[in-house]
């Protein structure tokens, strides 16, 4: 993991200064919410981050005048961090300055983070508001911002995400995977998978394909043929053969060897590799896997495995078990559902 507000990588970071979470890439960083710099941003005037303690931290009293702009409000801050690191008891914050700059409409935002057991050093992160009430700029990156920031991602997969299921066919809890079946993480990761499964018989369970072509290059006919699998037996087929992929990954390493693996799992979901393969060539099947790639993109999502719950990516390649379900629990909360 690695420090960023919208991403999860290790529970150190985790706890620490990120909003959601970062985690190790496939092919660079998520963009969920901006990073959490150590240091406070230069600009003045700028409170500084408070001294280290052993205690939980005690930031400095507000200062009015680090509150020269009107938007967005304090309470609106908190409430987007909230949405964002509620599912951490242990984390604190203190909005430290809601300041002017010289563009029109676009308001920088500083905030102190600390932690309740005094285990990790209290720091100090800011990202830019814009004037849409909608959107933060944090680094080089633009993310979404309010109190339920992932409403609109969430309303696009509910859309648009088709791919293989298990559980329900309700979409009120849906957990969306991107993964990559040539990523080493995404292998490692099918075990939570299986324990979200049994955890949450109520959710629906998406697996979206996110080949990595530029280094995995037999990721994208391992998509394809998956497509297929599912076309012709059914999202029960597509499972077994994805396991089996998964349990074959090293197969994949060379072109002759994926197409052994990969007839190999077509044959485990009990199918014919000769009509899977057929199918395969058909340019529909192709633009099935595209648009996949289109909607991972769409959503930012950069890296394999995200898990995306409700809309809330979660990069779930470095992220224990517990911590996940924690963070599935908070997005129930938020969106009102209960199991």
């Amino acid at each position: 993991m690695i420090h960023q507000l919208g991403r999860i990588a290790s529970v150190a970071v985790l706890a620490a200064s990120t909003i959601p979470f970062v985690a190790a890439a496939q092919q660079g960083e998520p963009k969920q919410v901006p990073p959490a710099p150590a240091q406070t941003p230069d600009s003045s005037p700028t409170p500084s981050a408070p001294m280290p303690t052993a205690e939980a931290p005690k930031f400095p009293p507000p200062d009015p005048k680090n509150f020269t702009a009107s938007s967005p409000a304090k309470e609106d801050i908190d409430a987007f961090l909230t949405a964002s690191w509620g599912y951490d008891e242990n984390r604190v914050w203190q909005v430290a300055a809601i300041l002017k700059t010289p563009v029109d409409g676009l308001t920088k935002v500083v905030v102190y983070v600390g932690d309740k057991t005094g285990q990790q050093k209290p720091s100090a992160f800011g990202f830019f508001a814009l004037q849409d009430g909608k959107h933060i700029i944090a680094g080089d990156d633009v993310y979404p911002f309010g109190a339920k920031p992932y409403v609109d991602a969430r309303a696009k997969l509910q859309a648009e995400a088709t791919g293989p299921y298990r559980g329900s066919a309700d979409k009120t809890l849906e957990l969306v995977e991107f993964a990559d079946f040539q990523c080493p993480h995404c292998k490692d990761v099918q075990a939570n998978m299986d324990k979200l499964a049994a955890d949450y018989p109520k959710a629906r369970i998406v697996f979206q394909n996110y080949p990595l072509e530029r280094i995995h290059p037999q990721a994208k006919l391992a998509a394809v043929y998956s497509v297929c699998v599912a076309k012709l037996g059914g999202n029960q087929a597509f499972f077994t053969y994805a396991n089996a992929v998964f349990e074959g990954q090293d197969g994949l390493a060379t072109a002759d060897g994926a197409q052994l693996t990969l007839k190999s799992a077509i044959t485990k979901a009990g199918l014919d590799p000769a009509k899977v393969d057929a199918c395969a060539k058909t340019p529909e099947v192709t633009d099935t896997v595209d648009k996949s790639v289109k909607l991972a993109q769409d959503l930012n999502i950069n890296q394999t495995p995200t898990l995306v719950i409700n809309g809330r990516q979660v990069p779930i390649g470095a992220v224990p078990y517990d911590m996940i379900k924690k963070i599935v629990e908070f997005q129930m909360k938020m969106d009102g559902i209960t199991q």
